[in-house]
């Protein structure tokens, strides 16, 4: 058993190119037995897939390795390669081309196309995604204008992530602040407020205090008006007397 150990370390170590590739592949994977395998391709972000199907069951028999071991994450594999990984299909990207060359040539045309494209896969743009993420929802702020160094996000840039029409968050549903008054308009502004709940929340205690005391002069004032006016109804009834009862 031993010896078995000394010898998958001596060829792990030939297979990774030394004790950096070795001691990253058990960071990343980690795998031990240390796995081996067919090196297949790489994408732009500098993963790294392998195949074997002899030593490994199915599921088991494709992996990647990342190429940035410290950010990696599942939404990092493009999905051209995602399909190979999960066994959706059997050819790598890199030989995307020749396979559909190879199973056009089974494609009886129906119809003349002026298409240009011969094949059922259609035209396919190439896609820029932001630090390799494939999964734009994880390019956003970690708090309002710091940024996010995790995925390189800089302070001040606009997230990335996809928003509803009709959420808060979305742009062309963000309606424009339209303020009814200002707290300050007597000393040239300073306190706009767009209701008066917004205008509750910017006074401060003592000009609260003091709208309390005139709204309670207010409603003094208008007792007082009513007790008067009670009053002079009740002199104005006083004066015509107890009245006549018709017939009398």
């Amino acid at each position: 058993m031993v010896y078995g150990v000394i010898r998958n370390f001596q060829a792990a170590l030939k297979y990774r190119g030394g004790w950096k590739g070795l001691l990253e592949h058990m960071y990343t994977n980690g795998d031990y037995p240390f796995k081996f395998g067919t090196y297949m391709g790489c994408d732009a972000a500098g993963n790294r897939y392998y195949e074997n199907r002899v030593d490994y069951p199915f599921g088991q028999h494709r992996w990647v390795e990342p190429g940035d071991i410290h950010n990696f994450d599942s939404a990092s594999i493009p999905p051209e390669w995602h399909g190979w990984m999960t066994s959706m299909n059997d050819t790598p990207p890199h030989a995307e081309e020749d396979y559909i060359g190879e199973r056009k040539q089974n494609i009886i045309p129906l119809c003349e196309s002026n298409a240009g494209i011969d094949h059922n896969v259609g035209h396919q743009e190439e896609v820029y995604n932001f630090h390799h993420l494939h999964n734009l929802t994880t390019v956003r702020s970690r708090g309002y204008g710091i940024g996010n160094p995790i995925v390189g996000l800089p302070p001040g840039a606009k997230d990335s992530y996809y928003t509803q029409p009709g959420s808060p968050y979305n742009e062309a549903s963000i309606r424009p602040r339209v303020n009814i008054g200002d707290l300050d308009a007597a000393k040239g502004g300073g306190r706009p407020y767009k209701s008066e709940k917004w205008a509750e929340r910017l006074r401060t205690p003592e000009e609260k205090l003091a709208l309390e005391k005139e709204k309670m002069d207010v409603v003094n004032r208008a007792v007082e008006a009513e007790k008067k006016a009670a009053a002079r109804r009740k002199m104005m009834m006083a004066s015509r007397g107890a009245g006549t009862v018709s017939g009398a």
